[in-house]
């Protein structure tokens, strides 16, 4: 017999985590405890769910991103389905955008899964960097196209981690192969909000895949308003024409070409 434990419905009554959708949760609790109840089966208590919804509010917005750019334009071309360009925009969080806390979260858990490993964290993390230079793999949640030498959005988690206390053995593990990543490359290297969300994810005692789908959720919010500026005022036309024109311009004519 198949069975969910999330919800189901009677004919007067919706139940969703065992409790009654609009007797216990409609107009008392906010977007991001649902959010968690619906991911740990259980509610938050004031300290998880302030960092549970900064960690979730990170990553709403970050500008015209890929993921930005083909909501846009899959909307141009499909005005009727919103869903659709929104569907886009999600299908390019992955290793290089937005999913990388997923694999920051299960490099850290790997690093400290064993109980009998008495190394420090400085050491692991040395080992973790030699490894992935010998194997050809990134340290995931390192590095930043844009904020450097700093991601804000790092400095900020972690403060709200340390006040809300989970500022704990993951994120020193995180920060460690920060540091070993820096000492590799012999220069400052971002720690970016991936990075931070995949340790703090760990620190809430999020299972791993939890990370990918927490950025699922913020970025579907974000893309939505992306798709309604995009009704108010058009770039996606613009754009396509411009890149339609700039490829279809001669090589030997590129450079002249204003």
């Amino acid at each position: 017999m198949m069975r969910s434990e999330l919800g189901y419905s009677t004919r007067e009554n919706i139940y969703v985590q065992g409790r009654d959708l609009c007797g216990e949760i409609l107009g008392h609790i906010d977007l991001g405890a649902m959010a968690f109840l619906q991911l740990t089966g259980r509610m938050p208590n004031p300290n998880e769910a302030r960092l549970f919804n900064a960690l979730a509010i990170t990553l709403v917005e970050h500008g015209i991103t890929p993921s930005a750019i083909a909501a846009r334009m899959t909307y141009v071309g499909a005005p009727e389905a919103l869903q659709s360009a929104v569907a886009a925009g999600l299908c390019g969080l992955g290793t290089v955008f937005a999913g990388t806390s997923e694999g920051a979260a299960r490099l850290l858990r790997q690093a400290l899964a064993d109980p009998a490993d008495t190394r420090s964290f400085e050491e692991r993390a040395e080992e973790i960097v030699a490894r992935s230079v010998r194997e050809g793999w990134s340290i995931p949640g390192v590095g930043h196209p844009i904020h450097r030498p700093v991601d804000p959005r790092t400095v900020r988690l972690f403060a709200i981690a340390e006040e809300t206390g989970f500022k704990g053995r993951y994120v020193a593990m995180m920060q460690a192969l920060h540091r070993a990543f820096e000492k590799h490359k012999g220069r400052p290297i971002t720690l970016n909000a991936t990075g931070a969300m995949g340790a703090l994810c760990c620190e809430l005692g999020l299972p791993v895949e939890a990370c990918r789908g927490i950025a699922v959720m913020a970025r579907a919010i974000g893309l939505v308003g992306h798709i309604l500026e995009e009704i108010r005022s058009p770039m996606s036309i613009e754009l396509w024409q411009k890149v339609e024109h700039d490829v279809s311009v001669p090589p030997a004519e590129r450079g002249k070409a204003g």
